[in-house]
Protein backbone atom coordinates (compact mmCIF):
# COMPACT_ATOMS: atom_id res chain seq x y z
CA UNK A 1 0.00 0.00 0.00
CA UNK A 2 1.08 3.55 -0.26
CA UNK A 3 0.36 6.71 1.20
CA UNK A 4 2.32 9.49 -0.08
CA UNK A 5 1.45 13.24 -0.82
CA UNK A 6 3.28 15.70 -2.78
CA UNK A 7 2.65 19.36 -2.31
CA UNK A 8 3.65 22.87 -3.68
CA UNK A 9 2.26 25.42 -2.30
CA UNK A 10 2.48 29.02 -0.55
CA UNK A 11 2.16 28.92 3.36
CA UNK A 12 -1.29 30.79 4.67
CA UNK A 13 -0.18 31.91 7.75
CA UNK A 14 2.94 31.43 10.44
CA UNK A 15 3.90 27.95 11.50
CA UNK A 16 2.19 27.38 15.02
CA UNK A 17 4.91 25.56 16.92
CA UNK A 18 4.04 23.69 20.13
CA UNK A 19 6.38 21.15 22.50
CA UNK A 20 4.85 18.11 23.93
CA UNK A 21 5.37 17.31 27.71
CA UNK A 22 8.97 15.79 26.81
CA UNK A 23 9.78 18.66 24.90
CA UNK A 24 9.36 17.50 21.20
CA UNK A 25 8.23 20.23 18.55
CA UNK A 26 5.54 20.14 16.85
CA UNK A 27 4.26 22.48 14.14
CA UNK A 28 0.89 22.91 11.82
CA UNK A 29 0.79 25.11 8.80
CA UNK A 30 -1.65 25.48 6.03
CA UNK A 31 -0.53 25.24 2.74
CA UNK A 32 -2.52 26.78 -0.39
CA UNK A 33 -2.50 25.15 -3.98
CA UNK A 34 -4.03 26.71 -6.73
CA UNK A 35 -5.35 25.53 -10.61
CA UNK A 36 -6.50 27.62 -12.97
CA UNK A 37 -7.85 26.76 -16.45
CA UNK A 38 -10.14 28.34 -18.88
CA UNK A 39 -14.21 27.90 -19.14
CA UNK A 40 -15.77 29.43 -21.77
CA UNK A 41 -12.37 31.83 -22.51
CA UNK A 42 -12.86 33.31 -18.76
CA UNK A 43 -9.87 31.95 -16.19
CA UNK A 44 -10.85 30.33 -14.03
CA UNK A 45 -9.49 29.47 -10.69
CA UNK A 46 -9.66 27.08 -7.52
CA UNK A 47 -7.37 26.78 -4.15
CA UNK A 48 -6.94 24.45 -1.52
CA UNK A 49 -6.17 24.59 1.62
CA UNK A 50 -4.24 21.78 2.88
CA UNK A 51 -3.68 21.56 6.72
CA UNK A 52 0.08 20.27 7.19
CA UNK A 53 2.40 19.11 10.28
CA UNK A 54 5.81 18.56 11.13
CA UNK A 55 7.06 16.90 13.86
CA UNK A 56 10.82 16.83 15.49
CA UNK A 57 13.60 18.59 14.66
CA UNK A 58 11.71 18.95 11.04
CA UNK A 59 9.57 20.98 12.95
CA UNK A 60 11.80 23.37 15.04
CA UNK A 61 13.17 23.63 11.09
CA UNK A 62 9.97 24.78 9.95
CA UNK A 63 8.72 26.70 12.84
CA UNK A 64 12.21 28.86 12.44
CA UNK A 65 12.53 29.32 8.73
CA UNK A 66 8.90 29.21 7.46
CA UNK A 67 7.15 32.03 7.29
CA UNK A 68 3.48 33.51 5.86
CA UNK A 69 3.56 33.54 2.26
CA UNK A 70 6.91 31.04 1.92
CA UNK A 71 6.74 29.05 -1.49
CA UNK A 72 7.54 25.04 0.05
CA UNK A 73 7.38 21.59 -0.91
CA UNK A 74 6.51 18.91 1.26
CA UNK A 75 6.71 15.40 1.37
CA UNK A 76 4.55 13.13 3.58
CA UNK A 77 1.60 11.17 4.24
CA UNK A 78 -2.25 11.46 4.88
CA UNK A 79 -3.38 11.25 8.41
CA UNK A 80 -7.08 11.38 9.15
CA UNK A 81 -7.72 12.37 13.13
CA UNK A 82 -11.04 12.26 15.10
CA UNK A 83 -12.38 13.93 18.39
CA UNK A 84 -15.32 14.84 20.46
CA UNK A 85 -16.33 17.99 20.54
CA UNK A 86 -20.30 18.70 22.41
CA UNK A 87 -21.44 15.23 21.63
CA UNK A 88 -19.90 15.71 17.88
CA UNK A 89 -17.51 13.29 16.61
CA UNK A 90 -15.41 15.84 14.03
CA UNK A 91 -12.53 14.93 12.15
CA UNK A 92 -9.92 16.40 10.16
CA UNK A 93 -7.49 15.19 7.60
CA UNK A 94 -3.88 16.66 7.41
CA UNK A 95 -1.09 15.71 5.98
CA UNK A 96 2.36 14.20 8.19
CA UNK A 97 5.25 16.05 6.81
CA UNK A 98 8.55 13.77 6.39
CA UNK A 99 10.39 16.08 3.96
CA UNK A 100 10.47 19.54 2.91
CA UNK A 101 12.47 21.70 0.60
CA UNK A 102 11.81 26.27 1.03
CA UNK A 103 11.55 27.10 -2.44
CA UNK A 104 12.63 30.87 -3.78
CA UNK A 105 9.34 32.93 -4.56
CA UNK A 106 8.59 34.16 -7.75
CA UNK A 107 6.94 37.52 -6.18
CA UNK A 108 10.50 38.35 -3.64
CA UNK A 109 13.32 35.77 -4.67
CA UNK A 110 15.99 34.92 -2.11
CA UNK A 111 18.59 35.17 -4.87
CA UNK A 112 17.83 31.45 -5.65
CA UNK A 113 18.57 30.07 -2.47
CA UNK A 114 16.54 27.01 -1.32
CA UNK A 115 16.84 24.50 1.82
CA UNK A 116 16.06 20.95 1.99
CA UNK A 117 15.05 18.90 5.01
CA UNK A 118 13.72 15.76 6.17
CA UNK A 119 12.99 13.95 9.18
CA UNK A 120 15.06 10.83 8.34
CA UNK A 121 18.77 9.56 8.00
CA UNK A 122 18.96 9.15 4.71
CA UNK A 123 19.65 11.54 1.84
CA UNK A 124 17.97 14.96 1.12
CA UNK A 125 15.48 13.85 -2.10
Amino acid sequence: MLNKVQLIGYLGSDPEIRYTKEREAITHARIATSETWKKNGEKQEKTEWHQVIFFGKLAEIAGEYLKKGSLTYVEGRLQTRSWDKDGETRYTTEIVVDGMKMLPNSKKSDGGNTATANNSDDEPF
